[in-house]
């Protein structure tokens, strides 16, 4: 046991490191918001308000690069993340995400929220757009 503890502390470590040559030559681009949109509305059907997040990311290198996108909220009075939430890709460039306003820690009544969505690619590189949301 003590001689595999030694062999492994002496095997060399190795990084790769991948650059735009890897990738053919072409820069990555990162992902640009077209539209963003988030507010909340009330449904009877849940006798409760429900909460949507709307955004159109498009990429350069297609739309297929952009891996993920969120929501973060915060609070305009006093800077405070308030609550987040993953969207999840709709139709070609369309991410959408909706929750039923008991299932966060969002106030529809409160008209003091900001959105900072933000959509990254399979790169890592990323966009930020900030909205701020419809309430009631």
């Amino acid at each position: 046991m003590f001689a595999r503890f030694l062999l492994l502390i002496a095997l060399p470590g190795c990084f790769v490191y991948e650059t735009d040559e890897d990738r053919g030559g072409a820069p990555n681009e990162a992902p640009h918001f077209e539209y963003a949109d988030a507010g909340c509305y009330p449904d009877d059907y849940y006798r409760d308000y429900v909460w949507y997040f709307d955004v159109d990311v498009t990429d350069a290198d297609g739309a297929l690069d952009v891996t993920e996108v969120y929501a973060d909220v915060y609070d305009d009075w006093d800077g405070r993340w308030v609550d987040g939430f993953e969207l999840y890709p709709e139709e070609g460039i369309t991410w959408y995400s909706a929750w039923v306003g008991g299932s966060t820690w969002l106030d529809c009544n409160y008209s003091g929220y900001f959105v900072d969505f933000t959509a990254y690619d399979s790169y890592g590189a990323l966009d930020v757009v900030t909205v701020v949301p419809a309430t009631w």
